[in-house]
């Protein structure tokens, strides 16, 4: 059967709640990445149009946000502001916890931090590593950074597979390097969705489009493939039929999980034999 995206934990499971949001049960540790739960609305140079798939008040305690970037609306909307707010933990790059402050901590390209299981799992291991939130000639700030500061994330633990979620990255550049670094990556959570505004970079992808995504796969090697950040918001030039075909067209069709919003698209560890997570045609 298929799982809904509940209050029921488990020792690994991925699913997508909307957009860039997904959750992630790792090693007794439940994480939420990206969080938006504002409804669907006009965010000014795009727009949301999709509501999420499941509310806060429905996933119970949640351990750790994991914030790729806090000045994007479609990462980072209103109520997800208020959901990251009262968590006991936010990971992010050191310029978003500057802006955050509170329980905002920032982590530096590589940096690690160690979050224990409250369950009493083993201890999972947070790495921080780059990401490129536009074309590889775009104008830089002044702190470097192409659009604005992105962080990507490692997670290790003990006996499960390492995850790697990328982001808003649009680049293969810092995956070459993530993937020297971490070769045992395994798991992938892509942003992909070819997301593009006019204004910035002449309309080219800001994320990952999806034949990008796939060449990420082969890159890392990667055995499974959730993607999210394609559904829900107008700025997403790609969707999961393109995602779908450009996974096929390179062989890796059956790599690439459903990301359907609501329901756990890759389940894991003891639980695995529970469950049938979605595939990559969506059926089960």
């Amino acid at each position: 059967m298929v799982a809904a995206i509940n209050a029921d934990r488990h020792e690994f499971a991925i699913g997508v709640i909307g957009g860039a949001t997904t959750v992630i049960d790792y090693g007794g540790v439940r994480f939420v990445s990206d969080p938006t739960f504002d409804p669907p609305g006009s965010f000014g140079p795009y727009s949301k149009v999709e509501g999420p798939a499941v509310q806060p008040d429905q996933l119970g305690a949640v351990d750790v946000v994991l914030l790729s970037h806090d000045l994007h609306m479609d990462n980072f909307d209103y109520a997800g502001r208020d959901f990251a707010a009262a968590a006991a933990l936010v990971l992010t790059g050191g310029q978003a916890a500057g802006r955050l402050g509170g329980n905002a901590h920032g982590l530096a390209p590589y940096e690690s931090t160690v979050v224990q299981s409250t369950t009493g799992g083993a201890a999972v291991t947070v790495f921080a590593v780059p990401a490129q939130h536009g074309p590889s000639d775009g104008e830089r700030d002044e702190h470097g950074n192409i659009n604005t500061e992105v962080t990507g994330f490692v997670l290790r633990s003990p006996e499960l597979p390492t995850v790697y979620l990328s982001g808003d990255n649009a680049s293969l550049a810092p995956v070459i390097e993530i993937g020297t670094r971490f070769p045992d990556i395994s798991v992938g959570v892509l942003h992909i969705g070819a997301a593009r505004v006019p204004a910035k970079f002449s309309g080219r992808p800001l994320t990952l489009t999806s034949d990008r995504a796939s060449d990420v796969a082969v890159m890392l090697g990667l055995s499974v493939v959730i993607p999210a950040h394609c559904q829900g918001w107008s700025l997403y030039s790609e969707g999961p039929e393109n995602i779908r075909k450009s996974f096929a067209d390179a062989g890796i069709g059956h790599c690439l999980r459903s990301g359907e919003p609501g329901i756990w698209s890759y389940i894991g560890g003891p639980d695995a034999d529970r469950y049938t997570p979605t595939d990559a045609r969506g059926s089960v």
